[in-house]
């Protein structure tokens, strides 16, 4: 019971920070697509998407590693188990908000999407951004008060853009023209394996001491 609330409390906490994120992150690649339309081409618009995608994604990597990690540390100090929490949390869970939920929902509405799993093809681009996440989540908490909060707005921020350019990068090359559907894939894309990664997950698996 004392976790359900702990869930339930940090949950209302970060809501604010969650909706913040996914509107200013689809405002934002609203604006550079369009600035790359305008200087490229509507034709080059995937290729600075996919670009522009390995980028965002290892700096997700890195702001789940760092927030889930955080959540853990906060409540239970374990060096290996809050390590292997940081790992999968970012890695599985949070990695399925970039790649697998925005695949599944273009192929859902009849796109032909691109099944492309980065830490698989380019982990040199994935695992140095993974490790300095992993060390910056056990700096934190001591740091900088509500770190937790604001290191998951900047993370679902940073995942709402990601989760646009997968889709454009990979198959949804018109996304602009379908900005309501895309919304509703971006927040189910991002709010449901964030939150879960850096709130719901590590403080579950969280052991309170007497």
């Amino acid at each position: 019971m004392e976790e359900k609330k702990e869930i339930l409390k940090e949950l209302g906490e970060h809501l604010p920070y969650s909706i913040f994120g996914v509107i200013t992150g689809l405002v934002l690649l609203g604006i550079l697509s369009f600035i790359g339309v305008l200087v490229g081409g509507e034709e080059r618009l995937p290729v600075a998407s996919e670009e522009l995608f390995h980028i965002f994604h290892p700096v997700h990597m890195l702001l789940s590693a760092c927030v889930t990690t955080a959540m853990f540390w906060k409540h239970e100090t374990r060096f290996v188990k809050a390590l292997i929490i940081g790992v999968v949390g970012s890695v599985g869970l949070c990695g399925m908000s970039d790649i697998l939920l925005p695949f599944m929902g273009g192929t859902l509405l009849g796109i032909k999407m691109h099944l492309h799993v980065c830490i698989l093809e380019h982990p040199g681009i994935i695992l140095p951004f993974l490790t300095v996440g992993l060390f910056v989540g056990f700096l934190i908490p001591g740091v900088i008060e509500k770190s937790t909060q604001y290191s998951h707005s900047m993370h679902v921020l940073v995942s709402s853009m990601a989760s646009i350019l997968y889709l454009a990068s990979f198959g949804f090359t018109g996304w602009m023209h379908h900005s309501g559907t895309i919304f509703i894939i971006t927040i189910l894309a991002v709010m449901i394996p964030c939150c879960i990664s850096d709130i719901v997950f590590p403080l579950i698996l969280t052991r309170r001491e007497e």
